[in-house]
């Protein structure tokens, strides 16, 4: 059975920034796709960054060169490090892996974390 457990987040003022982990259990890791999303309040779950079996690495627009995901294969644990925090990246951050290599699968196809809270004041 898989097991995603989040850590990391907090609350931080604009302009800073935060390192969330991740750690996978119950699978083999390095087949899957894995990635963050968050999800704020009222809007929908949305991909922030995610790395891609074959090791491509995806961007939501809204957080290129700011957020950086990655990995540790042995370990098992993926991070992102969120720098130039806005406000608008306040959100609850999920991890998690989906069972197709490309991330293409949808909410059904994921293994979820509970999530970390991230929030960011002006």
């Amino acid at each position: 059975q898989v097991h995603v457990e989040e850590s990391g987040g907090g609350s931080v003022q604009a302009g800073g920034s935060l390192m969330l982990s991740c750690k996978f259990s119950g699978y083999t890791y390095s087949t899957y796709c894995n990635g963050w999303f968050r999800q704020a309040p009222g809007k929908e779950r949305e991909m922030v960054g995610s790395i891609h079996a074959d090791g491509t690495i995806r961007y939501a627009e809204s957080v290129k060169g700011r957020f950086t995901v990655s990995q540790d294969n042995a370990k098992k644990v993926l991070s992102l490090q969120m720098n130039s925090l806005k406000p608008e990246d306040t959100a609850m951050y999920y991890c998690a892996t989906d069972r197709f290599p490309d991330c293409s699968g949808d909410y059904t196809d994921r293994s979820w974390g509970q999530g970390t809270q991230v929030t960011v004041s002006s």
